[in-house]
């Protein structure tokens, strides 16, 4: 212990100077050695912090990372020599082979009479692996679920050592027709080197309680950031043996999934399209968020009327190459003269309704649709908003389909044109929506940043002036709204 200097006699200094040099010391020994003491700890402490920090950090967004584009997706694609034929027409109407990665999977080796001159415009076909060691004992189902849900494994192992970067691994059946551009731009507000399973459900309530309601359908696709895809490979054929009981493929992706902890991220741009007839209801109003897929579209009626099934959808890419992510994106403004509410669905329809209708119920699903099955009771409750429609055909909103669209290289201004859908019905010339026999829709390319993805927001419309027309044409504009802005008929 270091004491006070205190005043002493000569004698007594000479004889203890020695012993007051060694206590001087000791004190300056015993403060370095504080000193140092203080120092490691605080340094155990920060690299403690460090570590904590970096153990609930490492999952957060690398904000610099370039955006997702579609060269960083590969596709595995779940088919059978039998069906491949049939939907392969579907598949290159979405399919670039110039960007896109992937392969279509079947259980057997194609005939040589199926290799067809434009087969480059197709991804890879790709003979799954056998499956005969797995077990699969849901009764009246079909093993080959088992194959299909392998599709993760196979295609991470033909694509994990590519020298091109792979970010997501992105699933879907033969007859899920992608949208590119969406489906790349939905995928850019995650970071791909955390765990993610994003997809979305069934229309159907009964078909979330059978088999999930925080399962993705693989009808509708689903997405697996890479560094998820990877780890779930290295494990996947162990844990699909814990499921011999299960229906489909997607459920032994879900259950694997699970067993790594994550849950799914559900994106509503993915339709599993578990109904049948007339889908418009459902794609009129569909979500803020861009459309991603489209599935079973051989099981409903054909989306635009004097077409089938295929030229319907083809139809539809036209207005999904010149602006997809605006692709059944819904506007509604009002007629305040006629008090008539008109819904905009880019791309697709324009509705016009002889009444004022506020914006929820404009949202609401009109039921021109039913479901997958007849057998009622939660077969038949669906897991959005509807709303009823007039039993009768004329009284029912005014629909005009998308004819044609196309692009002005001056200033980029895009004119979709839509024309009534006849029906033999008696209106009045004067105050009816009937009177109007085309309608033109003019917008620019809609370009949302990430932030605008995260927190999509409808945008607004407005009836424009019109003149040498005869009162039988209609123009409206689409835009953003202001930000006060409210979509409500105005007084």
């Amino acid at each position: 212990m270091c004491l006070p200097f205190r005043p002493v006699s000569k004698t007594y200094y000479s004889s203890s100077s020695s012993t007051i040099v060694t206590r001087m010391v000791n004190c300056i020994l015993l403060f370095v050695f504080i000193l140092l003491v203080y120092l490691l700890i605080s340094a155990s402490r920060l690299q403690s912090k460090n570590s904590i920090h970096a153990y609930f950090s490492s999952s957060d967004q690398d904000q610099s990372q370039s955006p997702t584009k579609i060269e960083h997706i590969v596709f595995g694609i779940g088919s059978s020599a039998i069906s491949w034929r049939a939907r392969r027409e579907y598949v290159k109407l979405w399919w670039d082979a110039q960007k896109m990665r992937g392969c279509v999977f079947v259980e057997r080796p194609l005939p040589s009479s199926q290799n067809h001159t434009d087969s480059y415009l197709l991804p890879p076909v790709c003979v799954s692996q056998d499956t005969s060691r797995f077990r699969y004992t849901w009764r009246g189902g079909d093993r080959n679920a088992i194959r299909i849900a392998r599709c993760v494994l196979e295609t991470v192992r033909l694509f994990n050592t590519s020298s091109e970067e792979v970010r997501w691994y992105v699933f879907g059946d033969d007859d899920t027709i992608f949208i590119p551009e969406n489906l790349a731009r939905t995928l850019s507000k995650y970071d791909h080197t955390s765990w993610y399973y994003i997809g979305s459900t069934s229309e159907i309530y009964h078909q979330n309680s059978m088999f999930g309601h925080d399962m993705a359908f693989g009808g509708g696709g689903y997405a697996l950031s890479s560094s998820l895809a990877n780890v779930l490979a290295r494990n996947f054929d162990s844990c699909i043996e814990r499921y011999p009981h299960l229906y489909g493929g997607d459920s032994r992706v879900y259950a694997c999934v699970l067993e790594l902890g994550v849950g799914l991220s559900k994106e509503p741009g993915f339709h599993q399209f578990d109904v049948r007839g007339n889908a418009l209801g459902i794609l009129t109003s569909h979500s803020t968020r861009p459309l991603v897929s489209l599935h079973h579209m051989a099981h409903i009626d054909p989306i635009f009327p004097n077409s089938t099934t295929f030229s319907a959808v083809r139809h539809l890419f036209s207005a999904v190459q010149l602006d997809p992510l605006r692709i059944f994106q819904l506007s509604v403004c009002y007629d305040r003269w006629y008090s008539w509410t008109i819904s905009v669905s880019w791309g697709y329809t324009v509705q016009i309704d002889g009444r004022h209708l506020f914006l929820r119920d404009v949202l609401r699903a009109q039921e021109t649709f039913r479901p997958w099955q007849k057998s009622g009771g939660l077969a038949s409750v669906y897991t959005f908003n509807t709303r009823e429609i007039h039993r009768d055909p004329c009284q029912r909103p005014v629909t005009f389909y998308m004819q044609h669209v196309s692009s002005s290289s001056h200033d980029g201004t895009i004119k979709s044109v839509y024309k009534q859908a006849y029906e033999n019905c008696t209106y009045d010339p004067v105050t009816s929506p009937r009177k109007i026999h085309e309608i033109r829709v003019f917008s620019r390319r809609l370009d949302p940043n990430i932030r605008q993805l995260k927190a999509p927001r409808r945008q607004c419309c407005d009836i424009l002036p019109t003149s040498s027309t005869g009162g039988n044409i209609m123009e409206i504009g689409l835009r953003e709204c202001k930000e006060d802005e409210l979509i409500y008929i105005h007084p």
